[in-house]
């Protein structure tokens, strides 16, 4: 069932399972099912992994991988809510692993897009119109687009010059599509949410340089 835009339950975040090595999209066996995706239109005759209404110009190439309708808000943001901020995240999970989270209704989470930590892949679950709920504040989810990241806030091994580049590439058209000042204040991590209990993006996230790669 589709949910209004009213405040939903977030219930804890999901934990870390298993310290699974940093395999791209390729090897966990999801190029058949993203091919599929990215030849089928949708409903309202836009193309998967398109953001919104004017297409994905100057973004990097995404997959359209979509969660399960019970673990987001349908919404027409920009109109209903500004979108003013983008929140980074690092899963404490597989890629695979957050997919099946994020597909699976019983979960109640999502985030609009996750990277993976070998190759860049970006895999995007929920529309930027819509809203994620990725923050575990009513308030943040509404106005901001949630960016979930492979990896361990332990293990800055996940943390790969591509997924940087690639995610960096990410944030910056985000910034530009919505007018967001490309600025510490308007990109923050999940830790830094008001009344968050979670660590993420962690100690190891080397924000000084993903910032140089947006405003570069």
């Amino acid at each position: 069932m589709r949910h209004t835009d009213m405040p939903q339950p977030h219930p804890s975040r999901r934990r870390l399972l298993r310290s699974g090595a940093g395999l791209g999209a390729a090897a966990l066996g999801l190029g058949a099912a993203t091919a599929n995706a990215a030849s089928a239109a949708r409903a309202d005759g836009s193309t998967p992994g398109d953001p919104g209404p004017g297409g994905n110009a100057g973004y990097p190439p995404t997959h359209w991988i979509p969660a399960s309708t019970a673990n987001y808000t349908v919404s027409s943001r920009p109109t209903a809510y500004p979108i003013d901020r983008i929140v980074v995240h690092v899963t404490q999970e597989t890629f695979q692993n957050a997919r099946r989270i994020f597909q699976n209704p019983a979960k109640k989470v999502s985030a609009h897009y996750m990277l993976a930590s070998a190759d860049g892949y970006i895999g995007q679950f929920v529309r930027e119109k819509d809203i994620a709920w990725h923050a575990g504040n009513w308030g943040y989810n509404t106005r901001s687009i949630g960016i979930e990241h492979e990896g361990w806030i332990d293990k800055p091994e996940y943390f790969t010059d591509v997924m940087y580049r690639q995610s960096a590439a990410l944030t910056a058209a985000i910034c530009a599509r919505y007018s967001i000042p490309a600025t510490r204040s308007r990109i923050i991590g999940h830790n830094e949410v008001p009344g968050t209990t979670h660590t993420d993006p962690g100690p190891y996230w080397d924000w000084d340089r993903y910032l140089d790669l947006v405003n570069g």
